[in-house]
């Protein structure tokens, strides 16, 4: 069965720091690239981190740039976001998705992530 189970989310207060973890399961880890997204009520999903399958390149949304690091563990089949400076807007459901060269797709099912002013 294939998982990719989000944790590490909670209530911080602004300027605080959280970690977030994706764990996958029940596929080849390091054929996917993996990318965090998230999404406020209201709002559209976006876009926050990605990384390649090997880890060599990581791409940030403007948002998060500087604040934000993606890291994965192909040993432990984990993907990591720290996030640093956390502000209220940073305030979203957080999702990974898993993707591969052949468009093959994956999703966890969140974790929350509530920033107070």
């Amino acid at each position: 069965e294939v998982q990719l189970v989000e944790s590490g989310g909670g209530l911080v207060q602004a300027g605080g720091s959280l970690r977030l973890s994706c764990a996958a399961s029940g596929f080849t880890f390091d054929d996917f690239a993996i990318g965090w997204f998230r999404q406020a009520p209201g709002k559209e999903r976006e876009g926050v981190a990605s990384i390649t399958s090997n880890g060599g390149t990581t791409n940030y949304a403007d948002p998060v740039k500087g604040r934000f690091t993606i890291s994965r563990d192909n040993v432990k089949n984990t993907v990591y976001l720290q996030m640093n400076s956390l502000k209220p807007e940073d305030t979203a459901v957080y999702y990974c998705n898993a993707a591969n060269r052949a468009y093959v797709r994956y999703r966890g099912q969140g974790t929350q992530v509530t920033v107070s002013s």
